[in-house]
């Protein structure tokens, strides 16, 4: 269980800077403390309504993480499921849809546990964790460009994952650890 297949990363045909566009606007904010201290920020401003980042437990013991491109470090990741909420969708409904988009799972058992913010000193974003359990196999057709692989994982072992080259996304390590958390409450809790 250790998913350590190699693939072959994309070719990058051209790179070019542009304006923030309709995935991300920039604000700017001039504010006034209240010791009359003025100041101006800049924030990012995300389209959309925030996102979902599930983990999905294939048992007590397994979590179901997916490996796939991130063009930001231009390398293969390995994180949980993830995605934008859509208009008039609820943080259970996404969280639902993009599991089975991708990683071809459903879930019986649906839990909001917290949110997250990315960079709150400069961004708007929030991302809401949510745990899945009592999985049923389901695909649905995503938006990814390649078929994303499916690694199993076990969830004590988390110290070796977030050792790895290809697990840095802190969305992906804090929603594990607030997750194992949760779960081991609800062990002592019985």
């Amino acid at each position: 269980m250790t998913g350590n297949s190699k693939k072959t990363l994309p070719i990058i045909h051209d790179r070019r800077e542009r304006e923030a566009g309709k995935m991300l606007r920039v604000e700017q904010v001039d504010l006034e403390f209240s010791n009359g201290e003025r100041r101006t920020y800049h924030r990012m401003k995300p389209s959309g309504l925030g996102a979902v980042i599930i983990v999905p437990m294939l048992d007590d013991k397994t979590v179901l993480l997916a490996r796939e491109y991130a063009a930001g470090l231009h390398h293969y990741e390995i994180g949980l499921p993830k995605g934008r909420l859509e208009p008039d969708e609820s943080i259970i409904e996404a969280a639902q849809r993009e599991m089975k988009e991708e990683i071809g799972y459903g879930a019986r058992n649906l839990i909001e546990l917290t949110r997250l913010s990315l960079a709150p000193g400069y961004m708007t974003h929030v991302t809401y964790i949510v745990l899945a359990r009592d999985l049923y196999p389901e695909k649905l057709e995503g938006d990814e460009p390649e078929e994303l692989e499916v690694v199993p994982w076990p969830l004590a072992d988390l110290r070796s994952l977030t050792a790895r080259d290809d697990c840095t996304e802190g969305r992906t390590i804090a929603a594990l650890y607030i997750a194992r958390d949760y779960l081991q409450g609800e062990t002592v809790d019985e």
